[in-house]
């Protein structure tokens, strides 16, 4: 098979990157500055290591790159190999500040390039699964979401914990609902660090947040996400009409339960009968390795990503307004009706109602 990628940084997430396209048989070259990265990785994953980017973009061979660097690099280093003519795969999120996405989209739709962004529980066989079960009717007309996404650690400067863990739940909540949210809210604390931060979200350094997604359909989602928690939870909870569902990614058996659980009146009284819980069985895949071979495919066949610059937007805007509503105290903002030309990526600004 031809060796056409390079993956730019292999760290703690860039490192599975590198696994995973050697693997594939695709795998020309890896690229990080911190050259201890390569120890665990040459004898293991046989490729082209440098610390040298101008050499990826030198080489002719590589048709696309996977970058896996710090989050603040990752509009500089993607737009860099957009215009040498290269599909990029960027780990989330696409890009620290609106206008930068944008730029990003806009010179892929020109040079008709692939961008996608790793928003990998698309990819999760739980959550495809989930999609499927909710697309037959199985779960009924959706009424509330609720996710939790909690740990403790890791810690970062760069971005606050609504920037780093809540793309992945704003994304699959987007995709289930189908729409955008026509008002977003958000509350949240730093106990952590009282300093600036870079990008989009500066001086909102939120260790803690909790996001309130209003949808036109009065589906009703949030998010709850923390780096200060004892243990780590990773829930997706969907209460429909004729069952809930639950996705627990820190399940080793059982990710995906079905609740068919129904409310009876007495009169004008409602009582819950519960039911037995209904595990659904899913394929033991690899999200991410699902993802990377999205991406070959998109990149051989020339076809659009699921998660691609489009879809990027769309978190971004949502995590753009919960960060106003967040440096608000929690004041509601409501999104205007054309607040988004997604084939033009034409962005208004959102319009305060608290």
């Amino acid at each position: 098979m031809e060796k056409f990628i390079a993956v730019i940084g292999s760290g703690s997430w860039g490192k599975n990157l590198v696994r995973i396209f050697f693997e594939l048989g695709v795998l020309k070259s890896v690229c990080d500055v911190n050259k201890t990265n390569f120890d665990e990785l040459k004898n293991k994953y046989p490729a082209h290591y440098t610390d040298s980017i101008e050499e990826i973009e030198k080489d002719e061979q590589i048709k696309a790159v996977a970058i896996a660097t710090p989050s603040e690099t990752h509009f500089e280093i993607a737009k860099k190999f957009l215009l040498l003519g290269k599909d990029v795969f960027v780990e989330k999120p696409l890009a620290l500040k609106i206008e930068d996405a944008i730029e990003l989209v806009k010179i892929s739709e020109e040079k008709n390039l692939i961008l996608m962004v790793d928003h990998v529980l698309h990819y999760h066989p739980a959550v495809v699964k989930l999609k499927n079960l909710i697309n037959r009717g199985e779960i009924g007309e959706i009424k509330y979401i609720y996710s939790n996404r909690l740990n403790f650690g890791r810690f970062r400067k760069e971005e606050n914990t609504l920037w780093s863990f809540a793309p992945h739940d704003v994304s699959l909540i987007l995709s289930i609902t189908g729409e955008m949210p026509e008002k977003i809210s958000s509350f949240g604390e730093s106990y952590l660090f009282d300093g600036n931060l870079t990008g989009l979200n500066s001086k909102i350094p939120c260790d803690v947040t909790l996001t309130h997604l209003e949808f036109k359909n009065k589906i009703r989602a949030h998010i709850f996400v923390s780096w200060l928690h004892p243990f780590k939870e990773q829930k997706l909870v969907i209460i429909g009409t004729k069952k809930m569902a639950v996705f627990d990614d820190t399940e080793k058996e059982n990710k995906l339960t079905l609740y068919p659980h129904k409310v009876e009146w007495l009169g004008d009284f409602p009582v819950a009968k519960k039911a037995d819980a209904e595990f659904i069985n899913i394929p033991n895949d690899e999200p991410l390795k699902n993802a990377c071979i999205h991406f070959i495919e998109c990149v051989k066949k020339r076809k659009r990503p699921l998660t691609d610059g489009y879809e990027a937007l769309r978190v971004l805007k949502v995590l753009d307004f919960a960060s106003k509503s967040l440096k608000n105290n929690g004041l509601p903002f409501k999104m205007n009706e054309k607040f988004y030309a997604y084939e033009t990526a034409i962005i208004d600004e959102p319009c305060e109602i608290g």
